[in-house]
């Protein structure tokens, strides 16, 4: 158990740095593997989710050197290569990795089995499995369109016009995009769902392939096209991981100061931008200044009624505000989140409630009920944002044990240093 620092009403003030995007370093990594020259890594996170990804880019054949900059700054040097197996890859229970990798392995020439932790297996991955399958890749998963599976590669894909369910997550449609340039006929990927979630990282996968040199086509709603071809190497610099600015930022509102998050991005597709609309309609004050974006409180929280579908990564957090603030709340579009790392919304009901909070859960929404909450046990259901949502809790109530902290590296190398760090700051 992990001890949650209470600050109450004492402000904080703190300019911190947050660790790079889990996203975009993913994201770079697969398409640095498929580029026709290295690419250089700058400031990449490190944490298990990206560690998971770059092990299973290794064992595939690509090279992959860390070294610190005389600047102080990490960087991985990525050396793309022949695809090969036979190999295993372990998940952990990362999404991108446990989508955006076998896309990739169907181009690689032998077998490649995946397995993970024991939640991955009851993660969604139908779609890529059915949309692999269509394409031509013979996949052993026990007719089960899950975990563990074994990938029998043939070293090319031909590509085509693949439609497919998205609802449950975009990362279905990024994982078939991210591998369309190395397909001989390049790829079409059509979404027949009702809805499709977090569409920005779906913008991002997009701006990320065309900045690595593809041709992208994403002028029809719910279509995508990627045209055959080299991809480049490039040198890139990540962009903090914005939605991991979510619990920083919210130190502001609930203990009032400001907390400036440093090289925040002018303009980014990373859904955790929002998050400078969604706290200020809640009571903060955020502004770019010279050091980075400054959110300021005065430790009054005002309820809020949003759609978070395009952004329900953010939601822990937001839900922990919520449960603090002083008018009712409502958290909607979000049934999504039950196939995430646990039932988030079930997770996030059963934990604030027991604390003393209101909380009504619904197919696809939470709303909030101002009460007072009490200390106790936060469970965090090995998912790293319920573990960070407890944290933000325990600001403002005393004696909240988080239970798992270690989970937050999923995502964050070291949250507790760096959230003690910036509460002493």
């Amino acid at each position: 158990m992990w001890r949650a620092p209470f600050r109450g009403s004492k402000p904080v003030h703190a300019t911190i740095t947050i660790p790079g995007s889990k996203s975009v370093t993913n994201r770079a990594l697969i398409l640095s593997a498929l580029a026709s020259s290295p690419s250089k890594l700058r400031r990449p996170l490190r944490s298990r989710d990206t560690e998971l990804m770059a092990q299973g880019l290794r064992s595939l054949g690509i090279g992959i050197d860390e070294t610190i900059e005389t600047n102080g700054d990490e960087s991985w040097l990525i050396t793309p290569g022949p695809l090969f197996g036979p190999t295993s890859i372990d998940v952990g229970n990362a999404g991108t990795v446990m989508r955006f990798l076998p896309p990739l392995a169907a181009l690689a020439s032998g077998l490649v089995n995946f397995d993970g932790d024991p939640r991955s297996h009851e993660r969604p991955l139908g779609p890529v499995i059915s949309a692999l399958e269509t394409l031509g890749v013979s996949i052993d998963h026990k007719g089960r369109f899950a975990l563990p599976l074994t990938i029998n590669g043939s070293g090319s894909l031909k590509g085509g016009v693949i439609e497919i369910d998205a609802s449950a997550s975009s990362q279905f449609v990024s994982a078939l995009l991210l591998v369309g340039p190395a397909m001989r006929d390049g790829i079409t990927v059509k979404h027949i769902g009702d809805t499709l979630p977090s569409q920005p990282h779906i913008d991002m996968t997009v701006a990320m392939l065309r900045q690595f040199g593809a041709i992208v086509d994403d002028s029809q709603p719910s279509q995508w096209r990627v045209e055959p071809g080299k991809l480049s190497g490039q040198d890139l610099v990540i962009e903090p991981d914005l939605s991991n600015a979510a619990p920083f930022m919210s130190i502001a509102l609930v203990s009032g100061g400001d907390i400036t998050i440093r090289d925040w991005p002018r303009a980014t597709t990373q859904p955790g931008d929002a998050l400078r609309d969604i706290f200020t309609r809640m009571g903060g004050r955020v502004e770019f200044t010279s050091d980075g974006l400054k959110i300021s409180g005065n430790g009054q929280i005002h309820g809020i009624d949003i759609d978070l579908h395009d952004v329900g990564e953010l939601t822990p957090s937001i839900a922990a505000v919520a449960a603090l603030a002083d008018s009712p709340s409502s958290l909607r579009g979000i049934g999504h989140l039950r196939m995430h790392e646990t039932d988030r919304l079930a997770a996030l009901t059963r934990e604030i409630n027991g604390l003393g909070g209101k909380v009504t859960e619904e197919a696809s929404s939470l709303h909030f009920e101002p009460s007072p909450l009490h200390g106790g046990t936060f469970h965090t259901y090995e998912d790293h944002r319920l573990a960070t949502a407890g944290a933000v809790i325990g600001l403002a109530v005393d004696g909240i044990e988080v239970e798992n902290i270690e989970t937050t590296r999923k995502t964050l190398p070291d949250f507790p240093g760096l959230w003690s760090s910036t509460l002493n700051g």
